[in-house]
């Protein structure tokens, strides 16, 4: 038999053959007399998961007609599958279909109107509000009138800029009920960049919020449309204000709506069909002032495969609900507090504020409680917020946590340490999964609903998911072997719903995703895949550390730093050193009742680093901070960090939780002697 390092889709009938449904072939599995294989069983093997995995690579065209039964169209599609222009693959091309229909019409006519569709818990206001199905209905029809009042049509763009509200679901879906594109922004970007943002869409409409909420302050929504308008070069949209009258109401100008009195007023607007390769939404990855990046995402594809998520990967039934702990600013919270729980028919809860500190790290725990979470999605650094608030859970504990059957997690790597203190703390299995802006739902994932075990490798994102055929590619496009560290491509065609371009620069998409590994998309992000068929994600290949040679990777080295008893957070960078190339620079937050001091803590991160990963890291440089650059999704900015390191002028995005950690950094940089002619952040 062949020795490959992965399940090719020509080898499925040979592996059928060859071995009954308990055992998996691989190189791994020795020769016994030079005749015989003998065979290792695969703890993790899942029958279900093998036929409809296999299905969806060998017959992709009659596996996701299937899915596409999953949602209502108002018109069959004519082909499922058009890879005649690859990249730019088509599904259900032909089909016509209205997401916003399928994630609240339906439901209503279907008799499920008087079940909760979004539970909105704010302790930065001291509320919480339960929307069902028949309000969303209501003010959706209503809001998508009065937007078709002010000129909104199929294929025009609409700019949401608001906060984790339920009006924020309101105006994604009235614009997606008219067929429009919406493009929700960050609420809190800066004015500059929701300038570019406004430039490059050219949105008819903006829809905004008075004002967001911190901890600590209001955040003025109305003063940065304000501001950016002034910055604009293409004509000024008109503007929809909703007034958070309960936390600030801003004084409107001439070119502004009020939100709550266009609902009254406008009478409802039907759902219009759109084709579905026709674009739902343009949602700007971060960092993109210069050139903005707007993913396009197709309708059809990606509300077909979102619905069929919720039980396939996490396992929801109807009746389910279902809490993710993010913000309708990034994809996360698109697909999964507003799209999929909605197509799926379930209740999602919408959570504004802080997992430590609205008002103390009992807050997650309440909410499972309180509105019996079935399952949570949040992202690692969540549970190292709250371990450095509460470690022992002495304020988490009072709450029940029985209605909880699984967490998962995604969006940066999940260190051994979080991992072990959550499934400690929440007694549940914490599944770790990996996806992109770009694919809008999981490449990799453990599907709940495909028999996957609840118990897979430590570290694993998973297996890939139907339709992802996840290979590991050298540099010169060969494949890589069982283990063995490289980029992480997919076969092309994509599956259903991920991007099908960037707006309005079809070159630039071929360019970024497609031209290094001809025939694949490629994820830009570094890994492996073991004996099972698991996917390991180490890093984005850009954070894999060269030392003299020796690819090591940064979440490798924050996996040892994190095990220390006195450490909560940690990054790992790679700065230039004159004769290994790189070495890794560690920058660390101790915990706040710890006995040593930090050239203790330095010694034993180096002990422990040569220890477990070995002499070859070079790692010998750290020093303690105070706090690391976090988004307000939860991703460390690590490249902030090594440009800083390397005295390059820095970009602080506005997105950065708390910008004056910086300072702190630039400190302890100066100190290991880096960072010597950059200016002190402001």
């Amino acid at each position: 038999m062949p020795d490959t390092e992965f399940l090719d889709t020509n080898d499925f009938d040979e592996f059928d053959k060859a071995f009954d449904s308990r055992v998996v072939r691989s190189k791994y599995a020795r020769k016994d007399n030079d005749s015989d294989y003998i065979l290792n069983k695969n703890p993790y093997y899942s029958k279900i998961y093998d036929k409809i995995f296999r299905k969806s690579i060998e017959n992709p065209e009659e596996f996701w007609a299937e899915v596409g039964e999953e949602v209502e169209w108002s018109k069959y599609w004519d082909k499922v599958l058009d890879n005649s222009n690859e990249p730019f693959t088509k599904w259900y091309v032909g089909g016509e279909i209205n997401a916003c229909h399928n994630a609240v019409d339906r439901h209503v006519k279907a008799g499920y109107g008087k079940k909760v569709a979004l539970i909105h818990d704010s302790p930065l206001t001291s509320t919480i509000r339960k929307v069902t199905y028949d309000e969303l209905l209501e003010k959706t029809s209503r809001l998508a009138g009065a937007l078709a009042n002010m000129g909104v049509q199929k294929g025009d763009r609409v700019l949401i800029y608001m906060p984790l509200v339920p009006e924020t679901v309101i105006a994604i879906l009235a614009s997606a009920r008219l067929g429009a594109v919406h493009s929700v922004v960050f609420g809190g970007f800066a004015p500059n960049e929701l300038a570019t943002r406004i430039d490059h869409a050219e949105p008819k409409v903006i829809i905004a919020a008075s004002c967001g909420l911190e901890p600590t302050r209001i955040i003025k929504y109305t003063t940065m449309v304000e501001e950016a308008m002034e910055l604009i070069s293409v004509r000024r949209p008109k503007c929809i204000i909703f007034q958070r009258r309960n936390v600030w109401e801003a004084p409107l100008q001439s070119y502004q709506e009020d939100f709550d009195e266009l609902i009254e007023q406008s009478l409802p607007h039907p759902c219009v069909p759109v084709e579905a390769n026709d674009p739902l939404y343009i949602l700007y990855t971060s960092g993109t002032t210069d050139k903005p990046k707007g993913i396009q995402r197709p309708v059809g594809g990606h509300i077909a495969t979102l619905c069929w998520t919720m039980k396939t990967i996490y396992g929801m039934d109807k009746n389910s609900v279902w809490w993710v702990a993010s913000d309708l600013g990034w994809v996360v919270g698109l697909s999964y507090i507003c799209y999929a729980p909605l197509l799926y028919g379930i209740t999602s809860v919408m959570f504004e504020g802080k997992p430590d500190r609205t008002p103390n790290a009992s807050q997650y725990f309440r909410i499972i409680e309180q509105h019996g979470v079935n399952a949570l999605f949040t992202v690692p650094t969540a549970f190292r917020v709250l371990r450095r608030a509460d470690p022992e859970t002495i304020l988490g504990r009072n709450y029940s946590l029985k209605s909880l059957k699984t967490i998962f997690v995604a969006g940066e790597h999940c260190d051994y340490e979080a991992k072990s203190w959550a499934e400690n703390t929440f007694k549940v299995p914490i599944l770790n999964h990996w996806w992109q802006t770009e694919t809008g739902h999981a490449i990799t994932a453990t599907c709940l609903g495909l028999g996957h075990s609840l118990n897979p490798p430590k570290h694993c994102t998973g297996m890939p998911f139907p339709g992802y055929n996840v290979k590991i590619l050298r540099e010169d496009g060969s494949k890589a072997s069982t283990h063995e560290l490289g980029r992480i491509a997919v076969k092309l065609p994509l599956p259903p719903g991920t991007m099908s371009t960037l707006y309005k620069a079809p070159e630039r998409f071929k360019d970024i995703y497609f031209s290094k590994y001809p025939g694949y998309y490629d994820t830009m992000d570094a890994g492996y895949i073991d004996e099972y068929g698991y996917v390991y994600v180490t890093a984005r290949d850009d954070d894999i550390i060269n030392v003299a040679g020796h690819r090591l990777s940064t979440s490798a080295l924050e996996d040892v730093v994190l095990s220390h008893p006195d450490i909560v957070d940690t990054a790992v960078v790679g700065v230039p050193e004159p004769t290994k190339g790189d070495i890794p620079l560690c920058l660390y937050v101790m915990r706040t009742d710890t006995t040593k001091n930090e050239e203790q803590i330095n010694q034993e991160l180096i002990n422990k680093v040569r220890q477990l990963i070995g002499p070859i890291a070079s790692f010998k440089v750290a020093a303690a901070v105070k706090g690391l650059p976090r988004t307000r999704s939860g991703k460390t900015i690590r490249k902030s960090i090594a440009d800083m390191a390397r005295s390059r002028a820095i970009h602080i995005p506005s997105t950065i939780e708390d910008a004056s950690v910086f300072v702190d950094i630039k400190r302890a940089l100066n100190k290991l002697g880096y960072a010597k002619t950059v200016p002190d952040p402001q």
